[in-house]
């Protein structure tokens, strides 16, 4: 991996070196808040990433974090570290408008709470970062503030539904983004635009929000599928926005009362599993997964290929539960949507009734949940404490731009190359996005599952990944057009 020199532009160093570089008064915050705000100048007009983006306020936090250094004491562990937050997370003071026009002045008065714990990490909070309508497209567009593209090629998508989140970071815009993640919105983004992506346990990281201009009941798939996490250009990124980002919280329906203890490096097994879903994988996914397979080897770890079956049965009990309880928010959705979720959900719930017919029954339903506990006993069981499952990200390579929109067909082979992530929501494990490269000038990636509340493991064997795969960042070498 290309590692940014002690000479390289602040905007190209890792959240840790300019954590330590602010408290050392080696730079300050200030100058870390302007060269990221003239990367953001320099390359968010090509990308269209981060839609809100306030220089004022950047600059009065990083004033406040010189003036904390300057006092001395403990510190924040994020003091003056650039992070994004996404349209769909309230952060007080700006709309959370799920890129919703109607919603455009939907102004939070008050934080999400794990804005509030970045916050309180002493972040410099540099910008909302752009994702499609209500979150619902592996695609990142929308009627308010319009599309982001892949920092790579404009012609893949930049991932979704944190897409905007996962360009931000490899173009440099900020080391770390807030993203969240219900069927591989973390972990699709970042293996689109060649970063890294955490989907954090569930209940690890608060998911609730505060009351506000906009508010509904979420459907049960959203309380125990969708959760926060991190996105970053490093493994120590994102494990620093991780630890960041924990907040116990017992108002949440799947809130820890208290901080799970951190787990120690170690060697582990990892077991391969290619055809985690319906798809083959393509040719350039395979060699990733080999890749990654033969470098973990190198790092000491026991590698063997398995099949688990049931990781194909949790992502078709994901395209159950998940659709069906959308359906019942169509209402607000065909109101309030573009014409891009609109078409893009339709072609879905036709992908899902190929699985489990036009009309499941509510006993499919309610047997759904029920076998989705089996599973999580199952996965437990084989993972233990020393044992981690690789997989691919995606079946395919970052998509066509728009893909979802291209019809039926399309969308049920798009579905299906998405197995391997949505095994992991419906239930509720940890597994993190990491690159691996290049292929064909677009980026490729492994996912690494593992057991809940074992993120530590899972960054440690990320980092091994890490230290071999070639990195470089886009060069934007091409320009927005239309």
């Amino acid at each position: 991996m290309t590692h940014a020199t002690a000479d390289a532009p602040l905007w190209d160093r890792s959240a840790a070196e300019l954590a330590a570089g602010i408290r050392a008064k080696s730079f300050s915050a200030t100058e870390v808040a302007e060269a990221f705000l003239a990367r953001i100048e320099a390359t968010n007009p090509a990308l269209n990433a981060l839609v809100d983006v306030r220089p004022e306020e950047a600059l009065a936090q990083a004033a406040a974090a010189d003036a904390a250094v300057a006092a001395g004491g403990d510190l924040p562990p994020l003091l003056g570290v650039p992070v994004s937050t996404k349209i769909n997370t309230s952060q007080r003071g700006y709309a959370s408008s799920h890129g919703v026009p109607a919603w455009a002045g939907a102004v939070a008065q008050h934080d999400a709470v794990c804005i509030a714990a970045l916050r309180q990490a002493g972040a410099t909070l540099m910008g909302r970062s752009n994702s499609p309508a209500f979150a619902v497209r592996w695609f990142t567009a929308n009627d308010l503030h319009g599309k982001t593209l892949n920092p790579w090629h404009p012609g893949h998508t930049p991932g979704g539904s944190s897409g905007g989140a996962a360009a931000a970071v490899a173009a440099g815009m900020t080391p770390i983004s807030q993203g969240n993640d219900i069927g591989g919105s973390i972990r699709f983004p970042a293996y689109c635009c060649g970063a890294v992506g955490l989907r954090p346990t569930m209940g690890l990281v608060s998911g609730m929000e505060p009351r506000g201009a906009v508010e509904f009941d979420s459907p049960l798939s959203f309380q125990t599928m969708a959760v926060h996490g991190p996105l970053g250009w490093t493994v120590d990124d994102v494990r620093l926005g991780l630890h960041a980002m924990v907040t116990p919280d017992l108002t949440d329906p799947v809130g820890l009362a208290a901080r799970p203890p951190l787990g120690e490096p170690r060697r582990v097994k990892v077991a391969v599993v290619r055809d985690a879903g319906a798809a083959k994988s393509h040719p350039a996914v395979n060699a990733a997964v080999d890749d990654a397979a033969r470098w973990l080897s190198e790092a000491g770890h026991e590698v063997e290929e398995v099949e688990l079956p049931l990781l194909g049965e949790a992502a078709r009990l994901w395209s159950l539960l998940l659709y069906q309880e959308l359906k019942t928010m169509m209402s607000e959705i065909d109101q309030f949507g573009d014409d891009g979720v609109r078409v893009s959900l339709a072609s879905s719930f036709a992908a899902a009734a190929e699985i489990w017919g036009e009309q499941p029954t509510l006993t499919d339903y309610i047997r759904g949940y029920a076998r989705r506990g089996t599973l999580i006993s199952r996965l437990q069981q084989f993972l233990g404490q020393d044992r981690i499952v690789l997989t691919p990200v995606a079946a395919e390579p970052p998509f066509e731009q728009d893909a979802d929109l291209a019809g039926d067909t399309r969308v049920s082979e798009l579905l299906a190359a998405q197995s391997p992530m949505q095994a992991v929501p419906v239930l509720g494990f940890p597994a993190v996005s990491v690159p691996t490269g290049l292929r064909d000038g677009l980026p490729s990636g492994v996912q690494l599952i593992g057991g809940r509340f074992q993120e530590d493991l899972l960054l440690h064997v990320a980092t091994a990944i890490e230290a071999r795969a070639p990195r470089t960042r886009p060069t934007l070498s091409w320009t927005r057009t239309g």
